[in-house]
């Protein structure tokens, strides 16, 4: 029984390794949102501190100060905007939020273009490999020369060799006067 236990609580740490489970806070004015849900792939920050003009500051130095609106843009995300950002009002201080986007340089991004292009040079690369199994397959080698191709085995382009006449042999004749022992 206490094997049992044991498996299950290893299947459980397995299943659930990697999860972080966060309580939920009381007071989440004081948290700097990321929306970067936009189409032009633009990143915005917004403050979550009820004071009318508030400061950015960003990795310890301050990028704007006295600004009314609650929200900051840093640019496209190809930018690679990254750092610690956090604001600052008189009554309080958000909690520091780190920003950092991994942008791909290798990636390929999957789209009916691209998979339709993968397959069509996979099957030209098919076709290449098949032409080129066919000519080396269908070359005839150098073949070493018998005794046998070389010498006439019938002649006169004979399709068999008649026997040679001969009467003492029981099947020599098929019909006819057959000679029969006594």
């Amino acid at each position: 029984m206490e094997q049992v236990k044991g498996l299950t609580g290893l299947v459980l740490v397995i299943f659930l390794q990697g999860t972080v489970v966060q309580p939920k806070q009381e007071n989440q004015n004081h948290l700097v949102k990321v929306d970067d849900n936009r189409g032009d792939d633009s990143v915005f920050l917004t403050c979550g501190l009820k004071d009318k003009t508030i400061t950015w500051i960003k990795d310890g130095h301050t990028i704007s100060s006295n600004v009314t609106k609650h929200t900051w843009n840093l640019g496209s995300s190809a930018k690679d905007p990254r750092g610690m950002y956090w604001c600052q009002g008189p009554t309080g201080k958000s909690k520091p939020l780190q920003v950092y986007y991994r942008m791909c340089e290798n990636c390929i991004e999957l789209n009916i273009g691209t998979i339709s292009g993968f397959i069509f040079a996979e099957i030209i690369s098919i076709f290449f490999l098949a032409v080129g199994v066919y000519f080396i397959a269908g070359q005839d080698g150098v073949r070493q020369s018998r005794a046998s191709d070389k010498q006439t085995l019938l002649p006169n382009e004979q399709l068999y060799q008649p026997l040679k006449d001969r009467d003492d042999d029981q099947y020599s004749h098929l019909q006819g006067n057959q000679r029969r022992k006594k």
